[in-house]
């Protein structure tokens, strides 16, 4: 059996938990929520710190300290980020469900991701090209 499937996220090693996500880079996008219903709209603007081709952080190790606002996901419960997307790897698994096909622990690839549309690559922006994120809202099935 597979880690993923005998271990929970929290008996996990920091290397099992980082091979864990699939580098889609949707949490990398920025998020708009309605005041009044706390509905969350996600914008096909990405944080600067990614590399749009690789769909990986440029600065990971430091993210945290150069975006406060990124948000490091070993430090908090699933339950309470509700925004997620649901291909996600830690939602899934923190709902009990299995990897899909083309995650790469799965496929064996990076390419996978790429292959399925399931990274930002070929539709996100960079925040810094962008003045207004309301004009940039996408959507898709969460």
């Amino acid at each position: 059996m597979n880690f993923w499937e005998t271990k929970k996220l929290s008996e996990m090693s920091t290397e099992e938990w980082e091979s864990l996500c699939d580098g889609c880079a949707k949490c990398c996008l920025n998020k708009l929520e309605d005041e009044d219903t706390e509905e969350i709209f996600f914008t096909s603007v990405a944080c600067d710190l990614i590399d749009l081709e690789s769909c990986r952080c440029t600065k990971y190790q430091q993210r945290t300290v150069l975006v406060p606002e990124c948000i490091d996901l070993t430090q908090h419960d699933f339950s309470d980020y509700t925004w997620l997307p649901s291909t996600c790897a830690y939602k899934l698994l923190s709902d009990g469900k299995p990897l899909p096909s083309w995650h790469p622990l799965i496929s064996g690839t990076q390419e996978s991701v790429f292959e399925v549309g399931a990274a930002i690559r070929s539709f996100a922006i960079k925040e810094s090209q962008v003045d207004d994120l309301e004009d940039h809202i996408i959507e898709w099935e969460l």
